[in-house]
């Protein structure tokens, strides 16, 4: 109890302001006889989609291997509604089979109040619907064609990886089959595409979206799923590049695995319960791995769809990745933050596309921008400031807030709901000849390559400020920009980006989140259509942003593993990628934010993903499915609650709880509150080596700030692969902890070896004053 009631103080006190969404629950019963009704127009507008949780059916419907039969039960929950035409109204969306009990269903709040009386009904919410978090990486994480992980697991061969998105571009070129082998036998799914544009790469395409199952080919109207299913496994495509920039070979990090995709997003979001049926879908299909670049805001895990479908999808052997969101940098920001779910947070790669802005007095500022025309000259221009006229709206370059701006370059702010390729167009509508873009102090050094459609440069807070300093000391501000191109070799790569959603979780503040990071800034793939912004050129790549790009970064890496290891867990996968991960940048310091200071662990989680290391972990923490239910028993969650996550009856009263920070999870997260019982707390961990047989491995601790730590034994001596020895940590909290101001400490427990270093973070936070 203090736990929880330090995570709503926290989170205020400490970490700002974060809105959770708690769906609507109902409870029912078997009984009651739901009369057929007219239909009227009031209730048709009343109605909205509703996720339905059930128990599992009797024998005859749940072991049936007809889909019509589990159906038709779904059906005695509904009301038989006749609209006024006299025929009968379809209700059902979805039936979910595979990775949940239940339906989706349109239904009125009085259908639904009415079904608690039907026995085996579990719950109810109305459907959410979820955003999208919207070349060179593949070197910049150490994978390069015929070496290491690439050539151990033959680039993921055999291995598919389905793809929840907005569809794809099945003739792109990162889709050819070139090098990729049939799939394998297990493979179920289908190809929704006319004619021969399915193959050996892309396997199955299916549409999900505004409740279809059988519709039309998920066509890509977006570019987000043509792009995020490139990054996991887009084949080689030799020139690839955006106006000349980043040019080289682009691939996906498996690139030759297999997509299978499920359309279920559109440009206005992703309804849950499109993404149930395409989880249910793809588990019955055969994939190996789970990509998901969406998700809404935190809920109970009994109320997230996402984490309902994935935990039903782990209980079948699949790996699910999901990114953390773009709420950052504030904290407790964070989606899919479920423990058997990877959860993916969004840093730099090595690569800028400079621009550099050149001022009257000599000053330079480097920036980034993907359009960098050739012809521009470097003859100053007159500079101005778009919200020189006091109006916030000119300020952020909404559109229509300029007046006549003809041959300058205007200085825009970053933000204000307007897009930044929709603020160059504003400056160039009012006859602007370039723009400076500058961030605010929330985004800090985190800047973009975006295709603009006018030159421009996008600059750091830092550099936006010195920038507007001149610009008022002076009764003729100049300036112009130097476009340098594309530079490899920035050495504070990796950093964490602005917007990359940060921990705690507030659905379990005792699971650290995020678990990784991974590149996620101005990544090159493939894109549907041409990109043109009417200027120079087209591309059928695009550069875009966002810890969607991240997700299928890491995704692709769990398919490397999995070929590579397939007797591995979701969980061992996780640990893998987990325990091996970089705390340091190419510079050999720590990672840095938005700030240029050291990122914390809030941000980073284990750090940035390595998947050479990754590949060989020595060590890993592994967890089964029913591993979980202690731990839901520990979050208080009702029985009920929990049978809709596990699809299993659950009676806590029967079950050993757990804290949360007892699950047997790669890291460790610790809640210090005022009593005194909190003050010292024991947790176990077992760990299975996956390293050499005769393996002996020694303790090393950073012990967090105003903390104290023992750990038994200090030694873990090995003889066998696959055996599992269990330590016991203790944290205690010194007399300072929670008095000093701090709010929260980190450090981390390393087991290091001749041949490995499998290392643990360590999140504390403070809930005493």
């Amino acid at each position: 109890m203090e736990n929880k009631k330090f995570l709503a103080f926290q989170i205020i006190y400490l970490l700002g302001l974060s809105f959770v969404l708690y769906l609507s629950v109902a409870v029912a019963n078997e009984e009651a006889v739901l009369e057929p009704l007219a239909e009227t127009d009031e209730e048709q507008n009343n109605m909205q989609t509703y996720i339905v949780w059930v128990k599992k059916p009797v024998q005859k419907y749940f072991f049936s291997k007809s889909h019509e039969d589990l159906e038709s039960w779904y059906h005695t929950f509904l009301p038989t509604t006749i609209a006024s035409s006299n025929q009968l109204k379809p209700r059902m969306v979805h039936a979910y089979r595979n990775v949940a009990t239940g339906f989706a269903a349109k239904l009125t709040p009085e259908e639904v109040k009415a079904m608690e009386k039907k026995e085996g009904f579990l719950l109810a919410h109305p459907e959410q619907i979820l955003p999208l978090h919207t070349t060179h990486s593949p070197n910049f994480l150490g994978l390069h064609q015929g070496l290491g992980v690439w050539k151990g697991s033959n680039y993921g061969e055999g291995v598919i990886i389905g793809v929840l998105d907005t569809g794809i571009s099945p003739d792109h070129p990162s889709f050819s089959d070139e090098g990729v082998a049939p799939p394998p036998a297990k493979w179920k799914g289908k190809c929704n595409f006319n004619g021969t544009v399915c193959n050996n790469k892309l396997i199955g395409a299916r549409n999900f979206q505004g409740g279809q199952t059988t519709g039309g080919p998920p066509v890509d109207d977006e570019g987000h799923g043509t792009h995020t299913s490139s990054t996991a496994a887009g084949n080689f495509v030799k020139g690839a590049n955006v106006f000349g920039m980043a040019n080289g070979t682009a691939s996906g990090m498996a690139p030759y695995a297999h997509l299978a995709i499920y359309k279920v997003c559109s440009e206005v979001g992703c309804a849950e319960g499109d993404i149930l049926a395409a989880l249910d879908t793809a588990v019955e299909d055969g994939v190996d791995v789970l990509s998901l670049s969406l998700g809404g805001a935190s809920v109970p895990f009994y109320a997230d769809g996402i984490a309902i479908g994935a935990f039903g999808a782990i209980q079948k052997g699949i790996f699910v990745s999901c990114s953390a969101g773009n709420s950052g940098p504030f904290y407790a920001s964070l989606a899919n933050e479920a423990p058997w779910i990877l959860t993916v947070g969004a840093s730099t790669i090595d690569r800028s596309i400079k621009a550099t802005a050149l001022l009257g007095n000599g000053a330079e500022y480097d920036g980034e921008s993907l359009f960098q025309p050739k012809d521009f000259s470097s003859k100053f221009l007159p500079l101005v400031y778009a919200g020189a006229n006091g109006k916030q709206s000119s300020a952020f370059c909404d559109a229509g807030s300029l007046g006549n701006v003809e041959g300058a370059i205007v200085l825009c702010e970053r933000g204000g709901g307007v897009a930044r390729i929709d603020k160059g167009a504003e400056v160039k509508r009012a006859g602007g000849a370039a723009m400076i873009l500058v961030n605010a102090e929330t985004d800090g050094d985190s800047t973009l390559a975006d295709p603009h459609v006018l030159p421009a440069t996008h600059v750091g807070y830092v550099a936006g400020v010195k920038i507007k300093a001149y610009l008022n000391s002076t009764s003729n501000p100049a300036a112009t920009i130097l476009f340098k191109g594309t530079v490899i070799g920035d050495r504070l790569a990796p950093k964490i980006t602005s917007f990359s959603s940060r921990g705690p979780s507030i659905a379990s503040t005792g699971i650290l989140k995020p678990d990784i990071i991974g590149p996620g800034v101005s990544i090159l793939a493939a894109w549907p259509v041409s990109v043109d912004n009417s200027t120079e050129g087209k591309a059928t790549f695009n550069m875009v942003s966002g810890t969607s790009m991240s997700c299928p970064h890491l995704s692709g890496i769990a398919a490397l593993l999995k070929s590579s290891h397939p007797d591995w867990s979701p969980a061992a996968i996780k640990s893998a990628i987990m325990t091996t991960a970089e705390v340091h940048n190419l510079e050999g310091k720590p990672i840095v934010d938005e700030t240029l200071k050291p990122a914390d662990i809030f941000a980073t989680g284990a750090g940035h993903v390595n998947p050479s290391k990754a590949n060989d972990p020595g060590l890993i923490y592994d967890t089964k499915p029913e591993d979980y239910i202690p731990y839901l028993c520990g979050l208080n969650y009702t029985d009920e609650q929990i049978q809709v996550i596990t699809q299993q009856r659950v009676n806590c009263s029967q079950v050993e709880a757990i804290p949360e920070a007892q699950l047997n999870y790669p890291s460790f997260s610790i809640i210090v509150g005022s009593s005194e019982d909190s003050r010292s707390q024991y947790y176990t961990r077992t760990v299975k080596n996956v390293g050499p047989a005769n393996s002996t491995y020694n303790l090393d601790l950073f012990v967090p700030q105003n903390m104290g730590m023992s750990v038994n034994p200090q030694m873990l001596k090995f003889t066998e692969v696959n055996q599992e020895i269990t330590f016991e940590a203790e944290f205690f909290a010194q007399d300072s902890a929670g008095k000093d101001g701090v709010p929260f400490a980190q450090g981390y427990l390393q087991w290091v070896s001749d041949q490995h270093s499998v290392t643990s973070p360590i999140s504390v936070i403070f809930a005493s004053k």
